[in-house]
């Protein structure tokens, strides 16, 4: 899929001054902007969906150790001999 962008005159200029004989004009903003090249997604959004759940879900698992683990330090006595 290709997209058009309006960029100013003098932006377009100075992209293409930069522009080397064997670049086309993406390569260039690529290079210029130091961008990874684009890859396709490997995740569908389904399993994005799920992906970021689970994280959640861990996320929320781990907070409740931490505090339950504070919650006993600060009850317990600390011997500092």
């Amino acid at each position: 899929m290709v997209k058009t962008i309006r960029v100013p005159d003098e932006y377009h200029s100075w992209v293409a001054s930069h522009k080397r004989e064997d670049e086309t004009m993406a390569e260039t903003l690529r290079r210029l902007t130091r961008a990874p090249p684009p890859v396709e997604p490997v995740l569908s959004p389904e399993e994005a969906d799920d992906l970021r759940e689970a994280i959640r879900r861990r996320r929320d698992a781990s907070r409740g150790r931490r505090a339950a683990i504070a919650a006993r330090l600060g009850e317990a006595e600390i011997d500092v001999e």
